[in-house]
């Protein structure tokens, strides 16, 4: 009897060790994009830990489903990706591969970004051959600082369903993001005010969300379908439609090839720049508040010195 109560005490020592090291463990949190690792970190605090699968200098819609990155998804307990065909090249590889139950679609691990705000840029024709073409609409939705908050009330959901036993905390940690994200927007939107109606070309169409916000008005774009190089035709085209178009900036993302851009700076004169267009895009561009600091310093300080 007394050797049956010792092994009783024992395992249940056991158990209550297991669970307090379960409720103290982080959860672990796979990202497509650096943007969400961002958000992820502000939501989740010290209870989480987080991983992006591309960095602010990669090209998310061609990474290769590394080795690596199956270990990772396959230990993970939340996966928060933008989707709306973004990473379609290839986190259904890693997905299929990693063979985890709790990050499939219809699981409370799976986390699409895109799903919970409005998309812009949905094509009328869906036609492979025009480029990369994405049928949901424009994915670069992070480009819009709005967007974030919208997109922060429903991952904390997700997250407190993930790991309730830190849901006070996760909507502790939101709030305080929340309040801090609306001070940033009135200052962004006050900053970026002198911009409205002024002119630009993009490299790529990545800024839908961004000309939304900012009212500027895009008049031309470089590559003639998206994510194929322009050619040489269409750059020369592009050179005398710009002519008189009184385009203040060519912008393209800090990881994209600068040749056409800079081809086209030295042959109109109309000044490129490249912005962050996510967390390590640029060496201030290190969390959330300061890619957008970053990203509308650099637009009004190249548009507004050619107002001058």
């Amino acid at each position: 009897m007394k050797m049956f109560k010792k092994v009783t005490l024992l395992c249940s020592a056991i158990l209550i060790s297991s669970y307090t090291n379960s409720a103290n463990a982080n959860i672990n949190v796979f990202t497509c994009e650096p943007e969400w690792q961002a958000l992820v970190k502000e939501l989740g605090g010290d209870k989480i830990t987080t991983f992006s699968a591309t960095t602010g200098l990669q090209d998310p819609h061609r990474i290769q489903a590394r080795p690596s990155l199956i270990s990772k998804i396959r230990n993970a307990d939340l996966l928060v990706c933008t989707g709306a065909d973004l990473e379609v090249g290839w986190l259904p590889i890693l997905l299929r591969r990693a063979s985890n139950a709790n990050l499939q679609p219809s699981k409370p691990g799976y986390f699409m970004a895109a799903n919970y705000v409005r998309l812009l840029g949905k094509p009328k024709i869906i036609d492979r051959s025009q480029g990369d073409v994405h049928a949901a609409g424009n994915p670069h939705i992070q480009t819009d600082p709005r967007n974030m908050a919208i997109i922060a009330k429903a991952l904390v959901k997700r997250m407190q369903i993930v790991d309730p036993d830190n849901s006070d905390y996760y909507q502790q940690q939101t709030d305080n993001f929340l309040n801090r994200w609306k001070t940033a927007l009135r200052t962004w939107k006050k900053q970026i005010r002198p911009l409205k109606g002024q002119k630009v070309v993009v490299q790529h169409a990545s800024w839908d969300y961004l000309i939304h916000f900012s009212k500027l008005e895009q008049v031309a774009i470089i590559e003639e379908k998206p994510g194929i190089p322009a050619t040489s035709g269409h750059l020369a085209g592009l050179v005398k439609q710009l002519k008189h178009s009184q385009a203040k900036a060519i912008i393209r993302a800090a990881y994209q090839d600068d040749k056409a851009s800079t081809w086209l700076t030295q042959r109109t004169k109309i000044p490129a720049i490249a912005l962050p267009f996510t967390i390590g895009g640029s060496p201030q561009a290190t969390d959330l508040f300061s890619l957008y600091d970053e990203t509308f310093n650099k637009l009004t300080q190249t548009i507004l010195k050619q107002g001058k």
